[in-house]
């Protein structure tokens, strides 16, 4: 995956390139390091923009096929029954949303059970998992492999 001056600040924070599961020339799909659900992603503008109504037409117009794809994945992957879009931008300024698969229960990866704390209320950002890097990059794997096939 490139690496180059049209990836934001935000989207190194969290873990770009390691963490890429796909990207477009408008929208990069990252592994979340903290997993507040299994599967929780963060969804990047790659435009240089910190508000949401300055992202361009062409890059709202890909953001769609990429939501559908984030969609089939995680459905296909975690089983949620919810799937909440936040767009918090407060310690990172970049346009970006936290994706965060919501289910009752427990799912499991790499050992490690995971919990959503707050259904079926507000997702608990601070009950989230870090994962060890072996576990955190065989995720990326496992949703990369199956990325773009809905």
């Amino acid at each position: 995956m490139p690496d180059g001056p049209d990836i934001p600040p935000t989207a190194r924070k969290f873990g770009y390139p390691e963490s890429c599961i796909a990207e477009t020339p408008a929208w990069l799909v990252l592994l979340r390091p903290q997993q507040v659900t299994l599967g929780s992603l963060v969804l990047v503008c790659r435009e240089p923009v910190t508000a949401f109504g300055d992202v361009s037409a062409g890059a709202l117009a890909a953001l769609q096929p990429v939501l559908k794809n984030i969609e089939w994945l995680l459905a296909d992957f975690v089983q949620f029954q919810k799937i909440n879009y936040l767009m918090l931008m407060m310690l990172d300024p970049d346009v970006h949303f936290h994706v965060i698969p919501r289910y009752e229960g427990a799912r499991e990866f790499g050992g490690v059970s995971l919990v959503d704390a707050g259904w079926p209320g507000p997702p608990r950002l601070d009950q989230a998992v870090q994962f060890s890097a072996e576990i955190h990059q065989a995720l990326v794997q496992a949703l990369r492999a199956q990325w773009g096939r809905a």
